[in-house]
């Protein structure tokens, strides 16, 4: 890998990993990224002059990936806890208390879901343990396993929220093995879920896992990318912005060729961090393939309302803020109370209170085609309903994150094991990012990580990561 040319087409997270680790291993690096800015969906900003995230805010620290990246960086003495890890669920015409006792939403017994659920809800949960097996298969949908065994509700008011905020997709859809793997495992060896469930508690109770499951960063989440940027630079590495890929060429030496508008470079090594699509694109010529599995990767929308107030006008109830359940029929599908969640942002605007709310599910088009002041309406309408809230917001900001969270349907195990097997197929070419082991931060990580050892001809991490997704919990509220 020494003084080898590896290109990286791709500046979100996953690519600037992957260069980070390539310069760290002394390899020459050309990071192309087609937008004018590094970081993807990782976007930092300041609303009413607060630095805050208009991207993703957290990251999960249980999983090793991203912190450790954060500190390789610089960012050790700026990682933070969330001041608060208590959120509500919006459900039912009410805050409830977001349930403890469950496994992304499954419960380990009907008691851990009461309040949230009505009582033929939690009757319908004791049910469990009486019926017979329900196969899995290769895979299941989340939503339709947990149904039949514990019945809708449990999905509707629970799950549905949870995963909606990691994949603004449809649990009745969402594939267990991927995106659940702790569940699929267990769904395939107990009859009982909730007894599965139990197992799992149990073993994260015996592992007695220290410290916050979430981290974020003073400044934001946002400011990771640029400061990996950075590293890259003080490696050596090139980082070039405005420059998208038209094509992608193996070059009978061995090598690559990557045509960009103003000029061709030439690589001993390829790692694709695109999404599905510009990854299909790029990959057509050479891994037809796995270009057409690429095509069909479904992508959600959404967008995010951050709006700032002044604190004197604001008396939110206490914890990060509250997720909100579809069949509760809201626009909204969760509230951060960003002020609260994180301590440096009440610590530097001590006047000012910052909330976000999220819109926008897989399916959903009529939300997302209204215009900005119409999204930040309805966000302070469900604000006002769920919390009291009448004031009028001094500064908001919509972001739109169009096409931003990739769709894991069942099957998508199958799917990202067909597509590294026919990349695999070209030396010297990897692909990595959220399409593939995981949407979240640390997901990609490992992914960008396992790319690297790929172009190097080790597969131990691609393997395992093909076999046993990164699961990406949900953040707290907004995420």
């Amino acid at each position: 890998m020494s003084g080898s040319h590896v290109v990286v087409i791709g500046a979100g997270i996953a690519g600037l990993a992957a260069a980070h680790r390539l310069t760290q291993r002394g390899a020459r690096v050309t990071v192309l990224e087609a937008s004018d800015r590094v970081g993807g969906k990782l976007l930092p900003g300041e609303i009413a002059g607060a630095r805050v995230d208009f991207g993703a805010e957290s990251m999960l620290a249980r999983r090793p990936e991203a912190v450790a990246l954060a500190r390789e960086v610089g960012l050790h003495e700026r990682l933070r806890a969330p001041a608060t890890a208590t959120a509500s669920i919006w459900t039912r015409g009410a805050l409830r208390p977001m349930p403890k006792g469950h496994v992304m939403g499954v419960p380990g017994s009907a008691e851990a879901l009461a309040g949230v659920l009505s009582e033929e809800g939690l009757a319908r949960i004791a049910q469990d343990a009486e019926l017979p097996r329900t196969e899995v298969g290769d895979d299941v949908a989340v939503g339709e396993f947990v149904a039949a065994r514990l019945g809708r509700e449990v999905v509707d008011r629970l799950i549905e929220p949870l995963l909606g905020g990691v994949y603004a997709g449809d649990a009745y859809r969402i594939s267990m093995r991927s995106a659940v793997p702790q569940l699929f495992q267990v769904a395939r060896t107990h009859t009982s879920l909730t007894e599965g469930v139990r197992e799992i508690q149990a073993r994260m109770a015996a592992g007695r896992q220290t410290g916050p499951v979430f981290m974020g960063i003073e400044g934001g989440v946002g400011t990771l990318p640029l400061a990996v940027a950075d590293a890259v630079r003080a490696g050596g590495g090139e980082i070039v912005t405005g420059a998208p890929v038209s094509e992608l060429r193996r070059e009978p030496s061995g090598g690559w060729k990557i045509v960009t508008a103003d000029r061709p470079l030439h690589a001993d090594a390829v790692i694709v961090a695109v999404p599905a699509p510009a990854a299909a694109g790029l990959l057509r010529a050479e891994a037809p393939e796995a270009a057409t599995e690429l095509d069909t990767v479904e992508y959600a929308s959404m967008a995010l309302v951050t709006l700032a107030y002044r604190r004197s006008d604001t008396a939110l109830p206490a914890g990060s803020g509250f997720l909100v359940p579809p069949v509760d029929g809201r626009t909204i599908k969760a509230a951060t109370f960003a002020s609260q969640k994180w301590g440096w942002i009440a610590e530097e605007n001590p006047e000012l209170a910052v909330l976000r709310t999220s819109v926008g599910r897989f399916g959903e088009t009529e939300i997302l085609e209204r215009d900005d002041p119409a999204l930040v309406d309805v966000s302070r309408r469900d604000l006002e309903a769920a919390t009291g809230l009448v004031a009028a917001p001094v500064e908001t900001r919509v972001t739109r994150w169009t096409d931003g969270l990739p769709q894991y349907p069942v099957g998508h195990h199958a799917r990202v094991a067909r597509i590294r097997e026919h990349v695999g197929k070209l030396p010297g070419l990897a692909v990595c990012g959220a399409q593939y082991d995981g949407v979240g931060i640390p997901a990609c990580v490992a992914s960008a990580h396992a790319a690297v050892d790929q172009i190097q001809g080790d597969l131990t991490a691609v393997r395992e990561l093909t076999a046993n997704p990164v699961q990406s919990l949900h953040g707290g509220a907004g995420e």
